[in-house]
């Protein structure tokens, strides 16, 4: 897909320069190429990817990332949603990709090493298993078994850090109660027009 395109399509979320918009193509690329034989999304049409997929990432990477320097892990990245895009976004943060299916990881670090994103890096491991340092931001995104995944990397937000959510709306109250210790924010809608949110909550501070 032409930059102009993906400019165009990603309009509503996000502007990007001419540079990442070539990584977004190289991306997309990729995943199209790797989707025929790697189940990596159930997207098929490459427009619909860039809006859904990419397109929500970016809005989300824009409201969370300063430009100070931050440590991100994003849980259950299957596809790299949002944590390549996060890291194409704010090249300052160093992201951490978990991802636990073997064929998922070796693909995430092919679109690290296509891209040349020396930010970016695959645990290929369960998330259980993470052992480095918290994250100032954890990141989760159409994960399987969501009550447990939001347990896990809640575990993995360092004092005073925060996790955000990509989550339909529905979804906003059942979580807010399965974490009640957190300051949760608004939800705020994500262009689209599919009935999700992100949700922002920010893990208290703990007086050693």
């Amino acid at each position: 897909m032409e930059t102009s395109e993906i400019a165009r399509l990603l309009a509503p979320f996000v502007e990007l320069s001419h540079d990442q918009l070539r990584q977004v193509s190289t991306h997309l690329d990729l995943l199209l190429k790797w989707n025929s034989k790697v189940n990596l999304t159930s997207v098929r049409q490459p427009e619909e990817i860039i809006t859904r997929h990419f397109g929500e990432s970016f809005f989300a990477a824009k409201q969370l990332l300063s430009a100070q320097a931050t440590a991100v892990v994003d849980v259950g990245s299957g596809a790299g949603f949002p944590g390549i895009p996060t890291a194409i976004f704010a090249p300052h943060a160093r992201t951490v990709l978990i991802e636990s299916n073997g064929k998922r990881a070796a693909f995430l670090n092919e679109v690290i090493f296509a891209l040349k994103l020396s930010n970016a890096s695959v645990f290929a491991g369960r998330a259980e298993t993470y052992s480095q340092n918290a994250a100032d931001l954890v990141t989760m995104r159409a994960v399987e078994k969501f009550d447990n995944s939001l347990a896990v990397a809640l575990n993995l937000v360092k004092s005073g850090g925060r996790i955000a959510l990509m989550i339909g709306q529905t979804q906003v109250d059942p979580t807010r109660k399965l974490a009640e210790s957190l300051a949760w924010s608004q939800p705020a809608p994500l262009p689209g027009g599919h009935s999700r949110v992100l949700l922002v909550g920010t893990k208290p501070v703990t007086v050693e």
